[in-house]
């Protein structure tokens, strides 16, 4: 099955589909005969409990790990629900602030903010929260990436540096400059290539992959 059949099916747009493979949530197998993604009835189903569990706002890390048997729908919905009960106080608080400042039929201009603010301070020192949670998993998002590539950029000026020291540690038994400047190019170009692809990963964060991950 193709993905323009699996998005129809399962009403899960193919960016999402595509999101969702990278996140290691689907593993369809490759056509040999011409690279494409095949979908099987297995990859549907995993899919369709995805999207469920998306659509409750279930985060990806906890899917992962309910896939993975570390965890039964039961732990994770246990989890999820003390996650929206922390959420719901949060909209309880924001909406009670909201109805104060709708009965104060105030104009924008002069309203006093830092009264306001100040108020809502001592809630969050009461626990509430008054920010967008949703925030916190662009973080999430943003830090992951950003370690991976840090991890292999790392590794790449390791081997780098095991060049250049075995080279004038030993100048005579080292290989010609020529093709130690090629051994010491090769990592320097993983390195490029591994940046290059965190800034795209990055750049598609900011666009919004991660909302529109949310919407079916």
């Amino acid at each position: 099955m193709k993905i323009n059949e699996v998005e129809a099916l399962v009403g899960v747009t193919k960016k999402n589909i595509r999101f969702y493979e990278e996140e290691g949530l689907l593993s369809p197998r490759r056509n040999s005969e011409n690279g494409y993604r095949d979908y099987a009835d297995a990859e549907v189903a995993a899919l369709r409990r995805v999207k469920l569990l998306r659509k409750l706002g279930v985060p990806i890390s906890e899917i992962r790990e309910m896939q993975a048997g570390r965890q039964t729908v039961a732990d994770g919905m246990r989890r999820h629900l003390v996650l929206l009960e922390r959420e719901k106080k949060n909209l309880e608080e924001s909406i009670r602030v909201c109805s104060l400042l709708q009965e104060r039929e105030t104009p924008l201009g002069e309203l006093d903010a830092q009264a306001v603010l100040d108020e809502m301070e001592q809630r969050e020192q009461a626990g509430a929260i008054f920010q967008d949670v949703r925030r916190q998993d662009i973080r999430v998002r943003y830090a992951a990436p950003v370690i991976a590539a840090a991890v292999m950029v790392g590794l790449m000026a390791v081997f780098i540096g095991i060049f250049a020291w075995a080279y004038t540690a030993s100048p005579e038994d080292a290989p010609p400059l020529l093709l130690m400047a090629v051994l010491m190019a090769i990592p320097l170009l993983v390195a490029g290539g591994v940046v290059l692809a965190l800034v795209q990963r990055i750049r598609e964060i900011g666009k919004g992959e991660v909302d529109d991950a949310k919407k079916y």
